[in-house]
């Protein structure tokens, strides 16, 4: 039996997120992936069970990543202003560090293909609604639906992150989101959000 090796492990993943976002899920194959990483086919099925398997794992691990460079100095426990100020410097470090991690999952979270039913609630999203709820409690935050707060509190930092990933705005001008620009719009998205 061949062993596993790490290394070609990551390597494959690499290769396969890569391909994922120049090509969609649509024109992906194990086949291709296997001539694209330099292996075997069967090299693939040492690690992943098949091709759902392999975009699970993707994702998980895409998943675990985030979280970690998310959460980086964070505590739930944080006053509104500060823990939400720390979420957006760090979710900005994390776009700049791994593009092609978000654009896979945007890809993923819209993909029908993909069957989402082994996805967990991960330690992210338990202290992100515990932070949430918190500052509602201490009365720093208007209550809201999830959904409505979210679009708020981060709808802006990532469209700021679009344009600074693009190098120019919507009218085609350079940009790029300095800290004081960043501070700026996350002062607005305070002042929205405070009670």
């Amino acid at each position: 039996m061949r062993t596993r090796d790490e290394a070609k492990e990551v390597a494959i993943r690499e290769k396969a997120i890569e391909m994922i976002v120049k090509e969609g899920f649509d024109g992906f194959s194990m086949q291709k992936l296997a001539k694209a990483a330099n292996v075997s086919p069967a090299t693939i099925y040492l690690y992943f069970k098949n091709r759902e398997d392999l975009l699970n794992q993707l994702y998980i691990t895409i998943d675990e990543v985030f979280s970690d460079s998310s959460l980086r100095g964070f505590d739930p426990e944080m006053t509104f202003e500060e823990g939400l100020w720390l979420q957006w410097k760090n979710r900005f470090d994390h776009h700049v560090n791994y593009p092609n991690h978000i654009l896979f999952m945007e890809q993923f979270r819209s993909s029908p293909l993909v069957d989402h039913k082994d996805i967990k609630i991960t330690k992210f999203k338990a202290a992100m609604e515990q932070f949430f709820s918190n500052a509602i409690k201490r009365g720093e935050l208007t209550e809201l639906p999830l959904e409505i707060f979210w679009a708020i509190a981060y709808g802006p930092l990532y469209t700021l992150i679009k344009f600074h990933m693009l190098k120019k705005s919507l009218a085609g001008r350079k940009f790029s989101l300095t800290e004081a620009k960043m501070r700026d719009a996350f002062n607005l998205v305070v002042k929205a959000l405070k009670k």
